[in-house]
């Protein structure tokens, strides 16, 4: 059986948080200046050249590419064959994130408790998401999320009678009722199935998925491009100032549910949709 250090993984995710908030993955990139060149009205085209004039900069001066740097949301799969040594798993990736956010110089923005909101100081706890999957590797994903996106993520219980046209609605709704609030252009993980906490947790992993990567199920791919298209139809634009380019993309998970109930949940995410990743 493989051996995994902790140190390892506490290094690892320590270089994933800072990597993650200086440079955005450059699917994404290329699609904000795509949407430049696609863009008709003059100030959604400025806006558009100013957004990748930042991520220039930032990569540049080695700047965060957004102030909210986020909470840190960690994906983690650990292979059958591998065994976690040397301390544990969860406080490890704690104090990566603790060492990346303090040491890389990123805003902490985590209150230990949700009512008496003091903050933690290092960005800790992050969220953390583990699952087993075959083999004796340890595949790490950090996911930096800022609250002005993740304030305007939205779920519903739909009914089984409820179909395709439905949940395409919800997902145009919830962009209508976000406006300029999430720093269009947006990305909209979609998560549609599962139960009540499945179904968001559906949508992250959407949310999680490259931009360009279309779903492997042709049904689900061609619902992800229809809701784009329907998305972007209504002219919000970059920042809120109208335009063509009101999302970027979207990206639908879908899991088994039960035969009373279709949950649907839109996580929405800015224009700095952040991610980065490392197998140990």
């Amino acid at each position: 059986m493989r051996e995994i250090h902790v140190s390892q993984i506490e290094e690892t995710v320590a270089r994933l948080c800072v990597e993650a908030n200086l440079r955005l993955p450059d699917a994404l990139r290329q699609r904000i200046e795509a949407a430049a060149q696609e863009e008709d009205m003059p100030l959604a085209r400025e806006i558009l050249g100013d957004l990748t004039r930042n991520l220039d900069a930032a990569r540049e001066m080695r700047l965060p590419i957004c102030q909210d740097t986020g909470m840190a949301v960690v994906f983690a799969a650990l292979g059958q064959d591998a065994r976690i040594v040397g301390g544990d798993f969860e406080e490890a990736v704690n104090r990566g994130v603790a060492r990346g956010y303090t040491e890389g110089y990123l805003r902490c923005s985590v209150v230990g408790d949700p009512l008496r909101r003091v903050n933690t100081g290092d960005n800790t706890p992050a969220v953390i998401h583990l699952r087993l999957m075959p083999g004796d590797a340890l595949k790490l994903d950090v996911c930096p999320k800022g609250f002005g996106s993740e304030n305007m993520s939205r779920l519903k219980m739909l009914t089984p009678a409820a179909g395709e046209d439905d949940i395409v609605a919800f997902a145009v709704e919830t962009a209508r009722i976000a406006g300029g609030n999430p720093c269009p252009p947006m990305v909209l993980g979609i998560g549609v199935g599962g139960n009540f906490e499945s179904c968001a947790l559906l949508a992250k992993r959407a949310l999680c998925r490259g931009a360009g990567q279309h779903h492997p199920n042709p049904f689900y791919a061609a619902l992800e491009r229809r809701i784009l298209e329907e998305v972007n139809a209504l002219g919000i634009g970059p920042q809120g100032f109208g335009g063509r380019a009101t999302a970027l993309w979207a990206a639908i998970e879908a899991g088994a549910t039960h035969i009373a109930g279709l949950p649907v949940a839109v996580n929405v995410g800015c224009h700095v949709n952040r991610h980065a990743g490392a197998v140990l």
